[in-house]
């Protein structure tokens, strides 16, 4: 009985290690724009533009001459995170430049890049000076808040106003237990794909999110966010922007930026504690924050249109 139990135990393994294989080995390499235009919010607004040598997806709205606003997003996002404000940040009257970080959505996702706060902030200081913006509003979502804040201590000839929407500011989430395993040798580049390139896990998440505002969930919603996060060349840079994570930085000298700063918060962020926002506030001399009631991660997904007001409020004398 113990060797039949053997076995099926053999058996079972095989078959499991058999599945993980096959769903790694098939995988795309990577998305392409023209392939996948059908599931791409404001596809007709999607350009390339080379940057450091890397191609940059972004997505662009609004008057050429109008302050130039750009969107950043986050850890395991693109420029869907922004597809219910961007059209209407360009009504606003802004010109709207929604990127895609290198390594996200159909940005480049090269080998030998750095995967970290401070090469993706290069890259958008590079995309300012290379769309000719001689300053830009920088709008940044959660891990792309530190980005953005980054970009304003190294560059801040660059940067005219701030907007942290739930800003990773400091190394915590690195002991989420999701973090803890991708970082992982070996285990991480396992799980990582698995984890990622799963639509049933990613449609739950995104159902806590819409159903609390009783919003419907569609099908290509989720197609939106899940077809980036399918690609090999994605869950590679997953891997590596998680060994390289370090935001320590934005929280030791926040006091050293000096912009106009606007904190958004969800006062029910369930990933980036409100408290890490009013320390934030205390720390940034110029500084306010807007508390979204009833609201997570995202508030420019669950409050599109109080988020757009609350930005077009504070960069109002912008224009």
């Amino acid at each position: 009985m113990k060797l039949k139990k053997r076995y099926l135990l053999a058996g079972f393994s095989g078959l499991a290690t058999a599945a993980v294989l096959t769903k790694l080995l098939v995988r795309p390499r990577d998305v392409d724009l023209e392939q996948s235009r059908d599931r791409i919010y404001h596809v007709e607004h999607s350009r390339f533009i080379d940057v450091h040598g890397l191609r940059m997806h972004y997505q662009e709205a609004g008057h050429p001459d109008a302050p130039p606003l750009f969107l950043i997003h986050g850890f395991l996002s693109s420029t869907f995170v922004w597809s219910r404000v961007f059209l209407e940040l360009a009504a606003a009257g802004f010109r709207v430049i929604a990127p895609d970080l290198i390594g996200a959505g159909y940005s480049a996702k090269p080998r030998n890049f750095g995967y970290s706060i401070e090469s993706q902030a290069r890259m958008i200081a590079g995309m300012i000076e290379r769309l000719k913006c001689e300053k830009g509003i920088l709008v940044g979502s959660s891990y792309g808040g530190a980005v953005a804040a980054t970009v304003a201590l190294n560059q801040p000839e660059l940067v005219k106003k701030l907007v942290l929407v739930g800003a990773v500011s400091n190394n915590e989430p690195k002991r989420y237990l999701m973090m803890r395993l991708v970082r992982t040798p070996v285990v991480g580049d396992i799980v990582s794909p698995l984890l990622a390139g799963s639509r049933r896990l990613l449609r739950a998440r995104m159902k806590r999110v819409y159903d609390r505002h009783q919003t419907a969930l569609d099908e290509f919603r989720v197609d939106a966010r899940f077809v980036p996060l399918r690609a090999a060349g994605t869950h590679r840079a997953i891997i590596r922007t998680v060994r390289n994570w370090d935001a320590e930085r934005i929280q030791r000298e926040a006091q050293l930026i000096k912009q106009p700063t606007l904190l958004v918060w969800g006062d029910n962020d369930p990933d980036v504690p409100l408290r890490d926002g009013e320390e934030l506030q205390q720390r940034i001399e110029n500084s306010r924050l807007v508390v979204f009631k009833d609201c997570g991660h995202h508030p420019q997904e669950e409050y599109p249109e109080a988020f757009v007001e609350a930005v077009r409020e504070f960069c109002g004398d912008s224009k």
